[in-house]
């Protein structure tokens, strides 16, 4: 456990990133990073992600969703193809107790 506090970290990802198995790939990491929250798909055809956590981790998984993020060594290749995140922090609201796909 983190002495650090937690935060919580809301990014819109943009791209080819609905039915392609993106937010199970989001759970999955946001998972081995000890977050917990949500990616849910929009209407409009981006994912919306809400995790909560230690900062650190949160800044860890959103440089996974960036476009020009870099694969990390024994991690899965990100599905789908990210053209763009708009991200947002504040204080965490509590209440999850996993990481959802919805």
């Amino acid at each position: 456990m983190s002495d650090e506090p937690d935060v919580r970290l809301t990014a819109w990802v943009r791209g080819h990133v609905q039915g392609v198995g993106f937010r199970w790939w989001v759970r999955a990491r946001a998972l081995e990073l000890g977050l917990v929250g949500s990616a849910s798909n929009l209407r409009d055809g981006r994912v919306e992600v809400n995790a909560e956590g230690p900062r650190t981790a949160c800044d860890r998984l959103l440089g996974m969703l960036r476009p020009d993020a870099t694969p990390e060594t024994g991690v899965p290749a990100r599905p789908g193809r990210v053209t763009g995140v708009v991200e947002r922090w504040g204080e965490p609201r509590g209440g999850a107790s996993s990481f959802e796909e919805r």
